[in-house]
């Protein structure tokens, strides 16, 4: 009797049983190390700086977005210089940077509708 998807009877259970006890003890790892940041108190870093965090993850998305650009750039003009045969793959890089461009506008757009209200309110 013959497997699913190329797993053997008793070693893929085996398999599947490791990598299970694997995620269970990365997880349980995870919330050993968060546990004591958490019940340390109330830390004055991030409170120090609130928008810092925002304004990193924001700049680190547009330059992931800028960098999946490129990427696409790249491939496409390496498909048609002929250098890369695989459309697929050059499909695939576009599509990911047009997704990623189209995001970063509707954060934008989120942002500047934020912004406008908050000028439009009264004090």
């Amino acid at each position: 009797m013959s497997g699913i998807g190329g797993i053997g009877p008793g070693g893929g259970i085996q398999q599947i049983l490791a990598l299970r006890q694997q995620i269970l003890d990365r997880s349980q790892l995870l919330q050993q190390l968060h546990a004591p940041a958490s019940g340390a108190g109330i830390s004055t870093a991030p409170e120090a700086n609130p928008a810092g965090g925002f304004t990193d993850a924001l700049s680190h998305a547009i330059s992931s977005v800028n960098a999946s650009q490129g990427r696409a750039e790249a491939l496409s003009s390496a498909y048609e210089k002929g250098e890369v045969t695989d459309i697929a793959q050059v499909m695939l890089a576009r599509q990911e940077a047009g997704i990623g461009f189209e995001a970063t506008l509707q954060v934008r757009n989120r942002l500047l509708s934020a912004y406008q209200d908050i000028m439009r309110m009264g004090v």
